[in-house]
């Protein structure tokens, strides 16, 4: 039976992740990066698609788990019969080569240990052919090469097409395991000392975690959230994947599955936000950098989403051999929606520039005239449909989201001008621009017999992205057409309190798509920003503590939340959804100090 979305736990090396459940079983692994061919893809087939479980023999889901300290560091912790034993995951940033170690520790009693490793590489339709050497046990397939050996040696053999691992452990004892993956036409990589890496790793961890600033309420959670965004960074190249997961459902069964394994501009200026707020000016000057490589090129054919190295195909196809997690098919690597023309990420650029501006970041020499590009090509550009920010699968519409984040775009580029007079540029075209996109925004986005903002222009559809108005300046809090806005968007779009993105099931869906999804979390965290913006500070901060709720015993999100079946759904775990909570924690922390 296939574990729910909410029951595994993430540890990771900046490059890529690995997703362990409650059983003790490594379900997904990509290597040697986040968007490389998984070597364990039973969490979107099953266990003959690779998985390496490591538990006590017969024993089903551990006892309790938790991380260490402010790390990503795992322990999970089986009471048997017989004895209490805990297992240790955790991946060590690398010198060269990956490595996954898995530390057994004997805590009482005496435990009967059983590991089960299937390798299986290119998403688990390649078997490897297995050999022993020196102790160590060789899996190679074409490029690839895995190397397990333990310390101390501990019986193996084969079985299956497995390698399987028998021991006992009393109190005291400790027995590690390293999984090492390198190109099959190297040599070996050198060996490491697992009880030094974990002690290496936990003092990383404690270190990165005391350069944060926020002091502040939910810190706690707060503090996991930027530990999870930090997991999510490819440690080369300062771009934060979306997720490290493929094909995980919207909806269990159905065909709303997407490789998130790369980077989004939409996501730009919510995470420099939430890096910055927190004290991690490094980890924003990164991404800011890898921004200005990624987007570098011809305005026109600025892409939504890049690689985690800012590479611009990322070609869509399916892998028919996966079953998908809980049968919820196509499986899909990469993603189509780069070819989509949205243009409110032209408005999240600017933005994250204009933060990081603001913030004291270094400027690059040629990241202003990248900006004014961007506008040149803008200007005429605003007045066209789009596929929006959702990036919805059916005709292109003029979304509200979109123009106003042109809207954004162009006063980013006015103030820039005028913060900085020595820039180059026509403030006062860019001023017209501003002004024509915003008449027409609340002339053609506006139903004023409703009091809302649409989706879409002649849209009667709501969307949960115009809770964003205020946030982004548009519209001051307290003008009625927001609190309107926000009145609908509870009233239409809420599930048991928490926030669709939009109506889909409907002959007004946009998505060009079958069946339903579950309550997006980021659009949630966006409604309790927008309570706490118009003074319903106890609505705002009651959402919030709700949204805490929904994470899991690990403090971990997804994208979404089915509200009616109490689980998580989607990617996971979405660095969108920890950029939000992260947001609305500070927003929240800020409203404490005003009163």
């Amino acid at each position: 039976m296939a574990q729910r979305i909410d029951d595994y736990a993430l540890i990771g090396d900046h490059q890529t992740a690995a997703l362990v459940s409650r059983h003790g079983s490594i379900d997904w692994l990509c290597l040697p990066r986040f968007d490389s061919p998984a070597c364990f893809a039973a969490l979107i087939g099953d266990q003959d698609n690779g998985h390496w479980r490591l538990a006590p023999k017969g024993a089903g889901a551990c006892t309790r788990r938790g991380y260490l300290d402010d790390s990503l560091v795992l322990e999970s912790v089986w009471e048997t019969g017989t004895g209490t034993v805990k297992v240790i995951d955790f991946m060590p940033q690398r010198d060269r080569a990956p490595d996954v170690v898995r530390v057994v520790e004997g805590v009482s009693g005496s435990v009967e240990m059983l590991g089960v490793l299937r390798l299986r590489f290119d998403y688990g339709r390649v078997i490897p052919w297995v050999r022993r050497t020196d102790g160590h046990r060789i899996a190679v397939a074409g490029p690839d090469s895995v190397w397990l050996r333990s310390e101390p040696e501990v019986h193996t053999y084969g079985k299956d097409f497995s390698t399987r691992s028998e021991f006992t452990v009393s109190a005291g004892d400790r027995v590690a395991f390293v999984l090492t993956w390198h190109p099959s036409h190297e040599p070996r990589p050198r060996l490491l000392d697992p009880y030094h890496s974990l002690r290496s790793s936990l003092e990383d961890w404690r270190g990165w975690a005391a350069r944060c600033r926020y002091q502040g309420p939910y810190r706690d959670a707060v503090m996991r959230s930027l530990i999870t965004l930090k997991a999510l960074t490819y440690a080369p190249s300062g771009g934060i994947v979306a997720a490290p997961t493929t094909s995980l459902p919207e909806s269990p069964g159905g065909v709303r599955n997407w490789d998130y394994r790369y980077c989004w501009l939409r996501d730009s200026t919510l995470t420099l936000n939430a890096l910055l707020r927190a004290g991690y000016r490094e980890e924003a000057a990164a991404w800011r950098d890898w921004l200005l490589r990624a987007i570098a090129g011809d305005p026109a054919e600025l892409q939504i989403m890049y690689g985690i190295r800012g590479e611009r195909r990322i070609h869509e196809h399916e892998l028919p051999w996966l079953e998908g997690y809980q049968h919820s098919a196509p499986v899909r690597v990469g993603n189509d929606a780069v070819d989509q023309r949205q243009l409110d990420v032209y408005g999240e650029v600017l933005d994250t520039f204009h933060l990081a501006r603001s913030a004291g970041l270094p400027a690059e020499p040629h990241a202003w005239k990248i900006q004014t590009a961007l506008m040149d090509f803008l200007e005429s550009a605003w007045h066209d449909p789009d596929e929006g920010l959702w990036e919805v699968r059916g005709p292109r519409r003029h979304f509200v989201h979109s123009k106003v984040m042109a809207w954004v775009a162009a006063d980013r580029a006015v103030r820039a001008i005028e913060a900085h007079p020595e820039l180059s540029g026509d403030v006062n075209r860019w001023r017209a621009m501003r002004d024509a996109v915003h008449r027409e925004v609340c002339d053609k986005g506006y139903d004023p017999g409703r009091s809302t903002f649409t989706q879409s222009y002649g849209s009667t559809e709501l969307d949960a992205a115009t809770l964003l108005i205020p946030r982004v300046g548009f519209l001051p809090a307290d003008d009625p057409r927001v609190l309107g806005t926000i009145d609908a968007v509870r009233r239409e779009l809420s599930e048991d309190g928490v926030i669709r993105r939009y109506t889909t099931g409907t002959d007004g869906n946009p998505d060009g798509l079958p069946g339903s999804e579950g309550a997006f979390l980021a659009c949630s965290f966006w409604l309790a920003d927008a309570l706490q913006l118009t003074g319903r500070h106890k609505d705002a901060r009651a959402l919030f503590e709700r949204l805490l709720g929904f994470r899991n015993d690990v403090g971990l999100l997804a994208e979404e939340y089915d509200p009616a079946s109490g689980r998580q759904l989607g990617n996971f775990p979405q660095a969108f959804s920890h950029v939000g909570l992260v947001g609305t924690a500070l927003t929240l922390a800020e409203g404490v100090k005003a009163d």
